[in-house]
């Protein structure tokens, strides 16, 4: 086994097993810090079209599209100012929530989704691709949420999307992070048996997300650390060992709570959220 990233072959194992396939390991290389499974063979081509990996615990459109209804509108937030008026492609937009908030504001937006139910949802009330190759060109902005982490090359996939970018155009990529503080700071044993997951193939920090821009012909304008989950959530896991903890103790959320310690791990690089914004060399 060498290292996507680097050639190396010196990796070393990370303590906790991967959820729905406890035959996988979790590696970290030696030399640059990605972190991967021991095999990928398991996505093959098209295993993202009816792959159901969202079947089961959000098992209708609605459910999903609720689940990730915060994000959207914190994503939305996020780069208001890119969507207005702009030509927007939301590369693997899951269940379609961001795109139905930013059509309010971008001047045209599609989005990509291999995922054939999510297109038959949808249907003719929003623009959604089964692939790049229908997609269009000189997009302003391009952003792929929770998507990079799933792909088998990465870099292959960042250099297809660069050439549907428009000249001064961005490329924003969000994935969860490899040094989360559940992993790497508390080392919470409970946690390092449920994060990982098959369908995460690598886990990224922001050097070798650097990496991976870079390979691409792509400068990194930023990578900015982010916390999604609340302190409840990780007193929760440190307590009980469980998930849900953000729900579970409700009343531990509040807005300033949770910017505080989201800057707090931001400031030792542990948050569970990496953003990159990336622009062509």
């Amino acid at each position: 086994m060498t290292c996507y990233l680097c050639g190396n072959n010196e990796f070393v194992k990370r303590m906790g097993i991967v959820r729905d396939d406890p035959s996988l390991e979790i590696v970290e290389c030696r030399n640059c810090g990605l972190v991967t499974l021991s095999s990928l063979e398991h996505i093959r081509d098209g295993h993202y079209e009816d792959s159901g990996m969202h079947g089961v615990d959000l098992p209708s459109m609605e459910s999903w599209l609720q689940e990730c209804h915060a994000d959207d509108l914190r994503r939305c937030g996020m780069l208001r100012s890119q969507l207005v008026n702009r030509r927007v492609l939301d590369f693997g937009c899951g269940a379609g929530g961001f795109v139905r908030f930013a059509q309010e504001l971008a001047g045209e937006i599609a989005a990509v989704e291999p995922e054939r139910r999510v297109r038959d949802y949808w249907g003719e009330r929003m623009t959604i691709h089964s692939g790049l190759d229908d997609a269009g060109g000189d997009y302003d902005l391009i952003t792929a949420f929770h998507v990079f982490e799933h792909l088998s090359d990465p870099i292959a996939v960042l250099t297809t999307l660069t050439r549907h970018l428009g000249a001064g155009g961005r490329i924003v990529i969000e994935v969860p992070s490899s040094e989360d503080a559940l992993l790497t700071f508390y080392e919470s044993a409970a946690f390092q048996r449920f994060t990982y997951w098959s369908q995460h193939l690598f886990l990224f920090n922001p050097e070798t997300l650097r990496r991976v821009a870079a390979a691409a012909g792509m400068r990194v304008v930023a990578v900015q650390q982010f916390q999604r989950y609340p302190l409840s959530n990780h007193l929760f896991w440190l307590s009980r060992g469980m998930p849900g903890g953000h729900h579970k103790w409700e009343f531990l959320n509040s807005r300033a709570l949770e910017e505080a310690y989201g800057a707090a791990l931001a400031s030792v690089g542990k948050c569970d959220t990496l953003i990159a914004h990336l622009e062509l060399v």
